[in-house]
Order: structure tokens, then C-alpha cells, then sequence
């Protein structure tokens, strides 16, 4: 439960917009440092700021029951406190926006089994199908009562669609079981066998092949090893923050129907679990000692 971003064309079903903006309150803190340079010297050239432009309006994602309003806050933030020389840039959130299909009922968590199978089945000849998994459960138990089973399985192995099944209504029929062991898709994410491990105890699955995304981010990028998480891969990656609220995060998974904002952070666990296995997968081996000879030749 837990390189470049694509460029503003890309349909890999990020919301991308300038890297950066400015809101009202900034434009004016830098109009009054502006003018408080220009008095301090007579022969200092008054500078000409641009024409800041508010960014267009972020597409709102596609959903099979509700649509969630999008939204984007500043890269840049500054308040008429902020001390010359402090000023930090944070990254844009991201979110998948395309359609998620959320399934609650054991037919629709057997139509969905059905379709990801089709498309796996279509795709295998061109070699092993990626699949981003993720799990949700209720952190915690009743008082007296044993750890909470897994209530929430997010399934992405495309940009415009992902499927959030709520196994805790349907349970886990057999064509699901047979899609989560099948070997022709590798289940991606960070901390995946513990995830596969739980799947194991609650509903005897055994997940099959996996990759741990923190282990391939430790082959693919430089620097010393260490043990990622989702939203720190996300950001050195795509250079976007992965939202991480924790009245979603901790909430409740068992619900009788999820919440918009619960579908929307659960779809982007799993699509971000896909699309940086995608990103990783075609990056050349890092290696230590070629880039030290390298850096010696130079």
C-alpha cells in the first residue's frame, strides 16, 4: 500500500502543464522586489518582467460511474513573508486520467478479468505483458480482531484504462485467480511480494511473476542503492509529486461503495506502478565502474 517526465504531447495519461506557473500573490511579491532594485541604484536598468499566463484548466479523468474535479496547485509558492532567498520549488501533483472502471460484483470483477486477459493474450507474442498491481485494505482491525483482509486490488496495463476491484463485495472468482498466476503478465510495484504474500494468506493466490520496482530502479539509475518508494521513484522519474493524503490512505477500503477520491488515488498507484516499469525497462544497466572510468578519461 502503499529521466523526463512525457512531454506535453504524450498520451501516456499524465496531466501535463508548464512546469511551472505563478499565481496573483507571487506576480505582486516580485513586482514590489522589482521596484525596491530599481530605487536602490539610479543607474539600474528597471528589468521588464513576462507575461505571466495562467495555465489552461486540467482535463477532468473519465470515470465508469462519476467524474472528480482535477486540479493543480503552483510549482512556485510565495507569500509576502517569504525571505529573499528561500523561495523552494515543489512539484505538480500527478494523477491518472483516464477511465477507471470499478468493479464490485463478481460478474464485474469477472468481465474485467476477461478483458485484461484478452488484451494479455494479444500482446504476449511481442513478449511479457506488464501489469501495475496494488492492494488496499483497512489498517486497522476491529479490537480483538485479526489484521484486516485485503479489500481493494488496482489492476493498469495502459495508459487510458485501469481497473479497480473491490474484492472485499466480490471476493476473487476463479478466472481472477487465474489472471493474478498466470506467467504471461509480470505484476509490477514497489513492495510487491509483500503485497503478493498477503494475497497468499487472505484468498490462497499466489501472485506470479513479480518485480519489485525499488530493485529495478537500483539496477537502472546511478547512485548508490536504496529502497524506494512509489512516490519517490515518481518524483525522480517523472519529476511529478505522487499525491499521498493519508485520510485516503488510511481509510476505509471496506466501504460499501468507494469514494471518487479513493478511485482516483487507488487508479494511480497502479498506473504509476505500470508506467515507471515501462520508463525503467528501457534504460540501459547502470554501471558503477564504467561511469568511474569514464569521469577518469575526461
Amino acid at each position: 500500500m502503499h529521466p523526463a517526465a512525457p512531454p506535453a504531447s504524450s498520451p501516456a495519461g499524465i496531466e501535463v502543464d508548464d512546469d511551472f506557473h505563478w499565481d496573483d500573490a507571487a506576480e505582486a511579491e516580485l513586482q514590489a522586489i522589482e521596484a525596491a532594485y530599481a530605487s536602490s541604484s539610479a543607474s539600474a536598468k528597471r528589468r521588464r518582467l513576462p507575461d505571466w499566463t495562467i495555465p489552461s484548466p486540467s482535463s477532468r479523468p473519465r470515470y465508469s460511474h462519476s467524474p472528480v474535479s482535477g486540479g493543480s496547485t503552483p510549482s512556485w509558492v510565495l507569500s509576502p513573508h517569504t525571505p529573499l532567498g528561500s523561495v523552494r520549488a515543489s512539484y505538480q501533483p500527478i494523477s491518472f486520467s483516464g477511465k477507471i472502471v470499478y468493479c464490485r460484483t463478481p460478474s464485474e470483477v469477472e468481465k474485467a478479468a476477461m478483458d485484461i486477459l484478452g488484451k494479455i493474450e494479444s500482446m504476449k507474442a511481442s513478449g511479457q505483458v506488464s501489469l501495475g498491481f496494488d492492494l488496499e485494505w483497512r489498517p486497522f482491525p476491529r479490537r480483538g480482531e485479526p489484521p484486516c483482509k485485503v479489500a481493494v486490488m488496482q489492476l493498469c496495463m495502459e495508459k487510458t484504462l485501469c481497473y479497480v476491484l473491490h474484492i472485499a463485495h466480490s471476493g476473487v472468482p476463479p478466472i481472477l485467480k487465474s489472471l493474478l498466476e498466470d506467467s504471461s503478465s509480470i505484476k509490477v510495484g514497489i513492495c510487491i511480494n509483500n503485497d503478493a504474500r498477503k494475497m497468499l494468506n487472505d484468498y490462497d493466490v499466489c501472485v506470479q511473476p513479480l518485480m519489485d520496482l525499488s530493485n529495478l530502479a537500483n539496477v537502472k539509475l546511478a547512485g548508490p542503492p536504496k529502497r524506494w518508494s512509489l512516490a519517490s521513484l515518481t518524483e525522480i522519474i517523472t519529476c511529478k509529486e505522487l499525491p499521498k493524503p493519508s485520510n485516503i490512505r488510511m481509510g476505509n477500503w471496506e466501504a460499501y461503495v468507494l469514494s471518487k477520491h479513493q478511485l482516483q488515488y487507488a487508479a494511480t498507484d497502479a498506473y504509476i506502478s505500470w508506467y515507471l516499469y515501462e520508463v525503467l525497462q528501457g534504460l540501459p544497466d547502470y554501471n558503477a565502474e564504467a561511469e568511474i572510468e569514464s569521469v577518469k578519461a575526461t
